[in-house]
């Protein structure tokens, strides 16, 4: 059973184009916004926003996040998806190069532009991030609908 979740929770992130970041500001309060993102295998995600954004703020004050992926196109009660907890940064240096190789390779192949260093560095508005999963979770269809199994997709 855990290989079929395992392979649940790949096909989610592969077959998917959104993923939902659960942020809180340094007081707590919190904030879920949707991001395209562009994963490096199950345990890195990126994405781009500006960092004026709720979401990016949120990530700098505290930068311990939740994600969910999923899709909201299939039939009520067939639903399932990927909830992770994850750390989020505003990538620089060797890392930002890395990340933006991996996004533009990802968004090129949805169709985007290609992007590069220029379009995440001053005086441009965007920044990239990346979220780095330290767990996973799905909805195990053989226990109660409230419980979450733990996958190492």
């Amino acid at each position: 059973m855990a290989d079929d979740l395992n392979a649940v929770a790949r096909a989610i992130v592969d077959d998917n184009r959104y993923m939902v970041l659960g942020t809180a500001d340094a007081s707590g309060k919190p904030w879920a916004t949707p991001v395209y993102y562009a994963a490096d295998g199950y345990r890195d995600f990126y994405w781009v926003s500006a960092l004026d954004r709720t979401h990016s703020r949120n990530v700098a004050a505290r930068p311990e996040i939740a994600v969910v992926i999923f899709d909201s196109r299939v039939p009520i009660g067939e639903g399932q998806a990927v909830y992770m907890s994850a750390v989020a940064a505003e990538l620089t240096g060797g890392e930002l190069e890395r990340g933006i190789e991996v996004f533009s390779r990802v968004s090129v192949s949805h169709g985007a532009k290609p992007w590069g260093l220029e379009d995440v560095q001053p005086p441009a508005a965007l920044r990239l991030f990346r979220a780095k999963a330290s767990e996973h979770w799905v909805l195990d269809p053989d226990r109660r609908p409230d419980q979450r199994t733990p996958v190492d997709p």
